[in-house]
């Protein structure tokens, strides 16, 4: 009798121990899934707020990839033009190395790290990383003299004093391409596309003489 007793006795000790033991794994399950996620959204926290942030400075570029349409566009109002090229806000750098393909020797500028680094890999894999370039810098701090093409992917905020900016900067022979978005006051040599595939092409000579003429 005493030793059904204590076996009763010791099943019933051993039975709350096996339901901390599973209570335990639950918690540390609980704990490892919780890490998890947490390491995960911090890490996509890391790797998007240099893409975002540009966004919500005054007067900066936010990225939002060219469509195939408009790299089409831009580079028909191009066409028949050589020189030096430069898109204004490269973002991963597809109009630079699509410029490069066809003969241009072009540069990106982009305030975006992460956004440069890439677009220099992609150059390097299409292989023109000889004709096309990427510099991180603010654009409201680069001249834009030197070069004879312009494109710039634009937001309506930006374009007044961009438009100011180019004015006083480039010769003679230059061109601007604006996509999106057109200059408040200059007066478009030609026009292609529709909707957001819409570009712009401005001819330098044409804006500097209506800045003469209004002086």
């Amino acid at each position: 009798m005493s030793e059904i007793l204590q076996e009763d006795s010791t099943a019933q000790d051993s039975l709350p121990l096996k339901i901390t033991d599973e209570g335990s794994k639950q918690r540390n399950w609980g704990i490892l899934i919780t890490g998890v996620i947490g390491g995960t959204l911090v890490t996509l926290y890391a790797i998007t707020t240099p893409f975002i942030t540009p966004a919500l400075r005054k007067h900066c570029l936010p990225f939002v990839p060219a469509t195939s349409k408009q790299i089409e566009n831009v580079l028909s109002m191009l066409k028949g033009r050589n020189g030096s090229l430069v898109d204004i806000g490269s973002g991963d750098g597809r109009i630079v190395i699509a410029a490069a393909k066809v003969g241009f020797k072009a540069v990106g500028y982009e305030l975006n790290p992460w956004l440069v680094w890439y677009s220099r890999y992609r150059a390097w894999r299409e292989g023109v990383h000889q004709d096309a370039r990427f510099y991180i810098s603010d654009l409201w701090k680069v001249s834009f003299a030197q070069y004879t093409n312009v494109v710039i992917f634009g937001v309506p905020q930006m374009m007044l004093p961009l438009e100011k900016k180019l004015g006083e900067e480039l010769q003679l022979d230059a061109r601007v391409v604006a996509c999106r978005f057109p200059f408040p006051h200059w007066s478009p040599t030609q026009s292609f596309g529709e909707g957001i595939d819409t570009v712009w092409a401005y001819d330098s000579e044409s804006f500097k003489m209506k800045k003469e003429n209004d002086s």
